[in-house]
């Protein structure tokens, strides 16, 4: 498939997941070409970096459902932070392992999984919508986190073979998995497309954790997760970054490097402007 293949694929008002962690590994392409789209009102459930920022930033989301949202080198993501301050957009704020259990949960066709996070925090008093539940094996008391039941997943590998299998070489699949099964609509894009035999000529067996009952389109993308990292194919592209937090400090500065990088037709356009730098 293509981006834009993917994003026929998606309407207003779905819950879609992203994978990745902050600013690693994230489907960029994809979430350009969702910006390039008139879909709106759309939930985001992320560990969540740019991808988050930008949706925000182009007013395509209603709700994101997080653990964080950072840029990891960067800690505040600027356009989450003014969408969060200002009411743009609603939110269910999470600890991270009650959005990894939610996503499992969701992933294994439960409504819910019991667990102990979120006990004696802010949690519970922020999402007053999460229930407790009482064992029914002994007296214990549990909150009972909500399946988070996708429309559509979007995640990045590094590898991946025609027929939907997905290797991941870095240091971490993220959950990647998780987001793919408890999605309908399974989207993988990937730096390289290789015959299934080469999947493991650069990483182990442990390495191929995305299986072809798992997705149901595949994007070759180089430099698709730019500007997070993917390694070990490529780092984050820190001075870019900072260019990018930088011109989220005003309208002015934030409309001309949207004009540079975002608005334009393609992903080949936005990568053709980032090696040449047209922006400053």
């Amino acid at each position: 498939m293509t981006e834009a293949d993917v994003v026929a694929e998606l309407r207003d008002g779905m819950t879609i997941g992203i994978g990745g962690w902050g600013s690693r590994r994230k489907p960029m392409s994809l979430v350009r070409a969702i910006l390039r789209s008139p879909l709106e009102d759309l939930t985001i459930v992320s560990y969540g970096g740019p991808d988050v920022g930008l949706l925000c930033a182009a007013g395509k989301v209603k709700k994101v459902v997080f653990g964080f949202v950072s840029l990891d080198s960067i800690p505040l993501e600027p356009h989450f932070r003014r969408a969060r301050e200002s009411g743009a957009v609603a939110a269910m704020e999470l600890d991270e392992g009650m959005l990894r259990w939610g996503l499992y949960a969701a992933a294994n066709r439960l409504p819910f999984l019991p667990m102990r996070a979120g006990f004696g925090s802010d949690v519970m008093r922020v999402n007053p919508s999460l229930k407790i539940v009482r064992s029914p094996y002994g007296d214990d008391e549990l909150v009972a986190m909500p399946a988070l039941k996708l429309d559509a997943a979007l995640v990045h590998m590094n590898r991946a073979d025609a027929q939907g299998a997905g290797q991941f070489l870095g240091p971490d699949l993220y959950f990647d998995d998780l987001y793919l099964m408890a999605a309908e609509k399974r989207f993988m894009s990937c730096e390289r497309i290789v015959q299934t035999e080469d999947l493991l000529k650069e990483g182990s067996v442990h390495t191929l954790r995305i299986n072809r009952s798992m997705t149901d389109g595949v994007v070759e993308a180089p430099r698709g997760a730019h500007f997070t990292s993917c390694e070990p194919d490529y780092p984050r592209d820190e001075a870019f970054q900072k260019t990018y937090a930088a011109a989220a400090a005003s309208d002015e500065t934030w409309s001309e490097f949207a004009r540079v990088y975002l608005d334009v037709e393609s992903e080949d356009a936005y990568q053709a402007a980032v090696r040449t730098g047209g922006f400053s």
